[in-house]
Formats: structure tokens, sequence, C-alpha cells
């Protein structure tokens, strides 16, 4: 299996099992993937460039030292660095929800499923907050992918992801 930036990491720890003690080694914040939830759920949709962002590293970095570690030839992609966004004004809303991603996962809950419950439930244009202590990209392609306006603030140690219908 040739490992790309596309590579879900269920796929790559299925592949080659011995990556995930190398994954943590590369960037502590990995040592996520020890949490069954996040195992089951989050590894089997993120790709390698989703955990890179999650993680705070280059996607084309992580890429490259995985390739590495499994004898591929490093990949020659530019990447486009992202421009900071600007805060939309929906963001600013007194949120109807606030939920702990950190918290949830403690528990043996899965984030994305329980934004998705209250979602559901919060009348059209209410906001929901998700802290966590990471970038949750995968969970942000997915609530875009169905439709959410979602912005993710990263100013301070606590991520806030700002979710709105």
């Amino acid at each position: 299996m040739e490992i790309t930036l596309d590579t879900k990491i269920a796929d790559l720890l299925k592949e080659y099992p011995f990556l995930e003690e190398e994954l943590i080694k590369i960037n502590p914040k990995f040592k996520k993937l020890k949490n069954p939830i996040l195992r089951r759920t989050v590894a089997k949709i993120a790709s390698v460039k989703q955990a890179a962002v999650v993680g705070g590293m280059d996607p084309v970095d992580l890429v490259n030292q995985l390739r590495s570690l499994v004898g591929q030839e490093p990949l020659a992609v530019e990447v486009q660095r992202q421009s900071q966004e600007i805060r939309p004004d929906w963001s600013f809303e007194t949120p109807s929800i606030t939920l702990d991603a950190d918290k949830l996962l403690d528990e043996g809950k899965n984030p994305l499923a329980e934004v998705t419950k209250e979602l559901k439930s919060l009348p059209k244009g209410s906001v929901l907050v998700l802290t966590s202590d990471f970038k949750p990209e995968p969970l942000i392609d997915t609530l875009k992918e169905k439709g959410y306006k979602v912005f993710c603030d990263e100013s301070t140690d606590q991520v806030k992801t700002y979710i709105s219908s």
C-alpha cells in the first residue's frame, strides 16, 4: 500500500501495525489513537493529512516520515499554506450548547456522534461550540460535508470549534 495524504489512518495501521508506536514518537498528540473509541470511529474516516492537521504538523512532512519508515520514496508535493481564516459573524452568537471533546473521549463517547445528536435538537441558526485540545479536522470536514457552517479558533491552547446550521 502506498502512503499518501489521503490514506486513512485505519488502513495505514492495518497494513503497517508497527506505525502506531512510530506515530506516537513522531507526535505525542497521536497517543489518542490508543483510545478504542477513536480507533473504531475517527481512524476510519481520518486521512493522514487530517491527522497531521490535528497534530499541528505539516501534512507532507508526516506523509514523508511514514513513507520513510516503510521504505517508500518521499512525496514531492508542494503544499499551499492556508491563510488565517477570519472569524465569521455567526460564530459570535451566544452558544446554545458547549461540549468538551476531551471529556467525551475520556467517557468513551464519540464526539462526532454527540455533536450530531445535539445539532439535530437545536433550532436553525443556533451555535454549538466544541472545545478540545486539538483541531478536530475529521469532525470539521464531516460536518461541512453535511452542510453545517464550521469555524475553528486555534488562537489559544483550548481549540474552539463553532458549528451552526
